[in-house]
């Protein structure tokens, strides 16, 4: 892999293009990935927010959802916003009884956690491992993590919550950086598939 690793945003649904943009701003080659063979030809992956319930069908749907396990277990960079970090999650709180999950971080996390749409907010963060002052943080019917496993790190908290996730290669926000303009949650993202290269 060169300096610009090839990163895929799950574009099933979400915001999939501020995902690319921010990706493309932190030096990452960016594109959509909506089928296995694209899965295939990307060295991490970036599964934004939409709705979870939606994603996990269509990933069924498309054929991903076993591909998405497959690379996720083999070790491959991903990272996941709000509905991203529901994907993420081994357990889930809040969710329907068929709502399938890739796993990857050892977290329970429950769904809509921060409220609906309508009490969405923006807050600033400290972020562990990221310099240069608080992160912005968008939060759209966001998520939060009940608990950790031993392997998991916790780099985030608002109000009490936990919010950002880190375990492996594998990294989740309950909030949207990518809504920002701040990319310094990307940035941190390209750097760890960097290093994992």
């Amino acid at each position: 892999m060169n300096n610009s690793p090839v990163i895929g945003v799950l574009a099933l649904q979400g915001d999939v293009r501020e995902h690319l943009i921010a990706l493309a701003s932190a030096d990452a080659v960016a594109r959509p990935v909506r089928r296995p063979e694209e899965l295939a030809e990307v060295d991490a992956l970036v599964i934004p927010g939409g709705e979870s319930t939606t994603m996990s069908k269509l990933a069924v749907l498309f054929g991903m959802l076993e591909p998405l396990r497959e690379r996720v277990r083999s070790g491959m960079p991903v990272y996941g916003t709000c509905a991203g970090m529901i994907m993420l999650a081994d357990k889930l709180l809040g969710g329907r009884e068929d709502q399938e999950t890739l796993g990857g971080i050892d977290m329970i996390v429950r769904r809509n956690a921060f409220g609906r749409q309508n009490e969405s907010f923006e807050a600033s963060i400290d972020f562990a491992g990221i310099a240069g002052g608080p992160v912005e943080g968008v939060f759209i019917r966001a998520p939060w993590v009940e608990s950790v496993g031993a392997a998991a790190e916790v780099l985030a908290e608002y109000d009490g919550h936990t919010i950002a996730v880190r375990q492996g290669n594998v990294l989740a926000t309950s909030f949207h950086p990518e809504l920002t303009g701040d990319h310094r949650v990307h940035a941190y993202f390209v750097d760890m598939v960097r290093a994992g290269s």
